[in-house]
């Protein structure tokens, strides 16, 4: 019996890769944006549905970007929602979690969350939000974060420096028994901000204001202090916490350690910090100030190697761009510094080469194993999220969202396809709105070919195609399914009785 109707596309000559499995020769049948079927000879069952071929490369599920910064008002020359996702497609992203901001001012976050849908229409891709917590009012924890969570906004970040921003130990507290309370994801940006602020006034009194000064006053030691602290007052409230941004190899240690003891933490790095060091900050025409980032890039090669050790061995639940971007040659951009690196614009453009920049350094190199990425890229975020009822895998009933790469050279020698001719990238290949890449000059031996959206071809490198905007979906949120409370507390006091 041959079925006409119902199947929409069917993917043939598929890799299927997931976090658990590598099938070769696999065919993926999508009906109504969704993966119907997963076998071979799928075609004979609808042979007049189009067909899309892999040619034996890596099928994968969308990358989940889980750290986005889109249209937030501290970064004027930044990408917008338009632009931003635009690049993420381009780059085999197909859901971001970007950031919903409020002002140290703001007595209310729902019409934060309600501007924020507003800048989103014309998004690439599906989204979600996270919710920046500055000032948690009780008002906010105990009667707005409850309707947040109905919305399917089920993750708060909160900052440990940054003046307008950081909020005290005791706040912290107040805020992990909340979010303890509702199920919410609590991220956290770890930094000490005293000994920030301290090393600032004391290289600004001695004139160092260039963009290298910036790494200079956030040494190691500023994420390594805030990290154990964190770490310890999550396991004092026995709240689960992620991480974000990590770049150091001592606080990766305290990671590590505490996931041995089996406390629910995680931890997030990033591409910039497998890749580059602070000697990128250095430079004339004020160009270090591209690579200004926080926490800072690191001097020490060996903080990169354990970045990537923390991705091989589970130390790092996700890999995420931190996509939080300013224009260079722009007054309002990373130029306004120019007199010092207090004034430079934190945060880099990646939204677009996280995907490609792990899959060539890690997966080609053998840094990482196939499984390994598509965990970190895709599978965890989605569970750690509260995405893993329908997006992070391949499997009958998920969205149909995947990424497919270029044959690699093993997989051409197999099945007599045609690899990517391997490329130096410059920042005119991509598609954000901005004027320069901190990879600029990287060679690429893979990228992703095609992007594909709740069964929709919206990315097609080879025939330069991208048809996406509108077509993203908000998405709306459940718990997170890697962690939850262990019940177990620092003594015999029990805080919640």
């Amino acid at each position: 019996m041959k079925v006409t109707t119902g199947i929409d596309l069917i993917i043939i000559n598929a890799t299927i890769a997931t976090a658990s499995d590598i099938i070769p020769n696999q065919e993926i049948a999508i009906s109504n944006g969704k993966i119907l079927l997963l076998g071979q000879n799928l075609q004979s069952i609808s042979p007049t549905t189009p067909a899309l071929d892999a040619q034996g490369g890596y099928v994968m599920p969308g990358g989940i970007d889980s750290h986005v910064h889109l249209a937030q008002d501290n970064s004027p020359t930044g990408d917008n929602w338009e632009t931003g996702t635009r690049s993420a497609i381009a780059g085999g992203t197909t859901t971001v979690l970007a950031f919903a901001s409020q002002k140290r001012t703001d007595e209310s976050v729902i019409p934060v969350i309600k501007e924020y849908h507003r800048r989103a229409v014309d998004a690439h891709c599906d989204y979600g939000f996270h919710l920046i917590l500055t000032n948690p009012t009780q008002h906010i924890l105990q009667n707005e974060l409850p309707l947040l969570v109905k919305e399917g906004i089920t993750s708060v970040k909160i900052y440990m420096t940054y003046q307008p921003m950081k909020l005290g130990d005791g706040q912290i507290l107040h805020v992990m028994e909340t979010t303890r309370r509702l199920g919410m994801t609590t991220m956290v940006h770890a930094e000490n901000s005293e000994m920030i602020q301290w090393m600032t006034t004391k290289l600004e009194g001695r004139r160092r204001v260039e963009p290298y000064a910036h790494a200079l006053a956030r040494p190691n030691i500023a994420e390594d202090e805030a990290t154990y602290r964190v770490i310890s007052l999550s396991e004092l409230a026995d709240v689960p916490i992620l991480i974000v941004h990590m770049s150091s190899k001592l606080a990766a240690k305290h990671v590590r350690k505490a996931q041995t003891r089996l406390l629910p933490v995680h931890a997030e790095t990033c591409p910039h910090y497998l890749l580059l060091t602070s000697e990128r900050l250095r430079g004339d025409d004020f160009h270090g100030s591209k690579c200004v980032c926080s926490p800072a890039l690191r001097e020490d090669p060996m903080d990169l190697q354990a970045m990537w050790d923390g991705l091989s061995n589970g130390t790092f639940t996700t890999v995420s761009s931190d996509h939080a971007p300013s224009k260079f040659d722009h007054p309002l951009g990373k130029k306004q510094g120019t007199s010092t690196f207090t004034q430079i614009p934190n945060g880099l453009p990646g939204v677009e080469t996280r995907m490609p920049t792990v899959f060539c350094e890690g997966v080609l190199t053998g840094r990482l194993s196939v499984t390994k990425y598509v965990e970190l890229t895709s599978s965890n975020p989605a569970k750690l999220y509260g995405l893993g009822h329908c997006k992070g895998t391949i499997a009958p009933g998920y969205d149909a969202d995947l990424v497919i790469w270029y044959p690699t050279a093993e997989q051409a020698a197999t099945n007599g396809s045609t690899m990517m001719t391997p490329f130096k990238l410059n920042n005119n290949l991509l598609h954000h709105d901005i004027d320069y890449t901190p990879f600029e000059g990287m060679e690429f031996n893979n990228w992703p070919r095609y992007t594909i959206l709740r069964g929709k071809v919206i990315w097609n490198r080879d025939e330069e195609l991208l048809n996406g905007k509108g077509e993203g979906r908000y998405v709306k949120r459940g718990m997170s399914t890697l962690s939850k409370p262990r019940e177990v507390f620092v003594n015999e006091f029990h805080p919640y009785e």
